[in-house]
């Protein structure tokens, strides 16, 4: 729900896909209406079921008005031809039969009435979500989704910059980091950087500028991934996804361009929820602070340091099953054997004032690793409480911009478990 919180903030365009007709499910009206307060805008059928489980028939195109028909081999095996035949073919009623055709029409008949119909351009402005419905699993329904990816995807937009519009079609190359991943190829440790090109054109071995550290780069290593598979790219253009090796230049939300300065607006990033403190169970210190560092960078957690007390690393996570995945892939990809457990804590709040009170309580005050303060809050009574008292001081549930700031000498190695 947090992402597509996000999506209908950003207006990003949304295809659903409704899985697994082939077994027992609820009313297509009901699916519908939780689709809609999921997402939180309009849901407009493109196709629609006929029955579902061991009645399953198909799905009746709404904008060809044919029905694509749902067939079942011997012996329980399934395939997924695509049939068409008229709605008010004779056959159609014999094959989906009476009970199921006439409740079907019904439901039909309630959506062309009452439903939304599909348009291009909401569902291009984030409003509204194009509904299909299939089995995945017998790949039926899969085809008219995947045409309507392409039919329906807009070009590449404009993108607002801190110098004004960039435009697709701008000349000069414009890109932002959007994902960071560690050992993609675990043969060689590397770290590369997923980059949207917003505008111009990408060429191999360029100059390029990360405006957050304000240093020039060559590209000279630029791939594209397909899976577990890559391949040397020597040109891409706006649209497209470029995947640069990361040799700790690069962070999330990094603006990359050609030309003259400008940054686009910093990516959105969910406030932690859940609170734990990380301590390594063997000697591997080294490798140990290396992972959970490489880990913040791609977004997996935030990594905070008590002012006072302890020093083992307090992470914050949107998801408690997160620390599951922690913890593997520091014993997995960094020969690590690491610990985690639950402190109390609700909310993480940074804060631009100087001079900041005391938070009290069991609150406590922590840095992050770019050494901004921060509260941790023990409850969101004590957020609120602390809020009101102190109406003064902004509280900030998502970290500030991240420039370029020499090394302090509260290094990560200084804040390291003690060894």
């Amino acid at each position: 729900r947090k992402l597509f919180e996000v999506c209908r903030r950003h207006r990003l365009p949304i295809l659903t896909f409704v899985n697994k007709l082939d077994r027992p499910s609820r009313d297509p009206l009901e699916l519908l209406d939780d689709v809609e307060r999921t997402l939180g805008i309009a849901a407009a059928p493109v196709n629609w079921p006929v029955g579902s489980a061991e009645r399953f028939r198909g799905v009746y195109d709404l904008r060809s008005r044919t029905l694509l028909r749902y067939e079942r081999e011997a012996q329980g095996q399934y395939r997924a031809p695509v049939v068409l035949s008229s709605l008010d073919d004779p056959d159609t009623r014999e094959i989906v039969g009476d009970n199921l055709y006439k409740h079907f029409r019904e439901s039909l008949d309630v959506i062309r009435e009452a439903g939304t119909s599909f348009d291009l351009t909401e569902y291009r402005a984030g409003r509204q979500t194009p509904l299909f419905f299939g089995s995945a699993l017998t790949n039926f329904g899969i085809e008219p989704f995947l045409q309507a990816l392409i039919d329906f995807t807009p070009p590449p937009q404009p993108h607002l910059s801190d110098s004004g519009v960039v435009s697709a079609t701008d000349e000069r190359f414009t890109g932002f980091v959007f994902k960071i991943q560690a050992n993609m190829d675990p043969r060689h440790r590397d770290r590369v950087a997923f980059v949207r090109v917003c505008s111009g054109r990408f060429t191999k071995d360029m100059t390029l500028t990360n405006s957050r550290l304000a240093k020039s780069l060559r590209a000279s290593r630029a791939y594209r991934f397909f899976g577990r598979d890559r391949e040397i790219i020597k040109v891409a253009y706006a649209g497209d996804i470029i995947v640069l090796v990361n040799p700790g230049s690069f962070l999330i939300g990094d603006t990359l361009h050609s030309g003259p300065t400008l940054r686009f607006p910093d990516l959105p990033r969910f406030p932690a929820e859940h609170f734990g403190r990380i301590r390594s169970k063997d000697t591997r210190y080294k490798q140990f602070d290396e992972g959970v560092k490489q880990l913040e960078e791609e977004g997996l957690m935030q990594v905070f340091f008590l002012s006072a007390g302890r020093r083992e690393p307090i992470i914050g996570v949107v998801g408690a099953l997160q620390y599951d995945v922690i913890a593997s892939r520091l014993k997995n990809e960094y020969g690590v054997m690491a610990e985690i457990q639950p402190v109390e804590y609700a909310a993480a709040r940074w804060f631009s004032s100087a001079d900041v009170p005391s938070p009290g309580g069991s609150n406590v005050m922590a840095v992050d690793r770019h050494d901004r303060d921060v509260i941790l809050f023990e409850s969101e009574w004590g957020l609120r409480y602390f809020e009101r008292h102190h109406p003064d001081v902004v509280l900030l549930a998502e970290s500030p911009v991240t420039r370029a700031t020499p090394v302090s000498p509260h290094s990560t190695k200084s804040r390291s478990q003690p060894r």
